[in-house]
């Protein structure tokens, strides 16, 4: 018998399954958009470090709301990427790129916090932002297709 993708990432503990909670996915979205506000007030300070960092979380809180309109929650920073490729890129309802740049700013992330030497000049944090802005919307878009096939 063939393990599905939801299976899997359940057996790896990537994912784990909840009920569906509307508080949870707006939660998700607005913590995304305060770690989005918090990004560009970190780079007005120039603190380019948790710009960066900030940046990753509100692409990776944006993300996780996808996971809760699905009675999903993710147990692990990759388990959220891989959700994504496995239950939406894989499938055509999301582009795989999106999971290529949450999978690409989680490193980012991570050097960032554990390796703070590593450093990042300002236009690398001017296009975290910009693409975490990008990132949120298309997040937002796929909530609201899949609601418009809930009602």
């Amino acid at each position: 018998m063939k393990t599905s993708d939801i299976e899997a990432l359940i057996i790896t503990k990537q994912v784990a399954k909840i009920p569906i909670d509307k508080q949870k996915i707006e939660g998700s979205i607005k913590a995304a958009n305060l770690w989005l506000e918090e990004a560009k007030k970190n780079l007005e300070a120039g603190a380019l470090r948790s710009c960066m960092i900030a940046s990753y979380l509100s692409m990776f809180h944006s993300a996780r709301a996808i996971l809760f309109s699905d009675g999903f929650r993710d147990k692990t920073h990759y388990g959220v990427a891989r959700y994504l490729d496995m239950i939406y890129a894989k499938r055509g309802l999301l582009e795989k790129n999106w999971v290529e740049l949450l999978d690409y700013y989680r490193e980012v992330r991570h050097n960032n916090q554990y390796w703070p030497s590593m450093g990042n000049n300002e236009e690398e944090t001017i296009e975290a932002i910009k693409t975490a802005e990008r990132f949120i919307e298309r997040m937002s878009k796929l909530l609201a297709k899949k609601n418009e096939y809930k009602n």
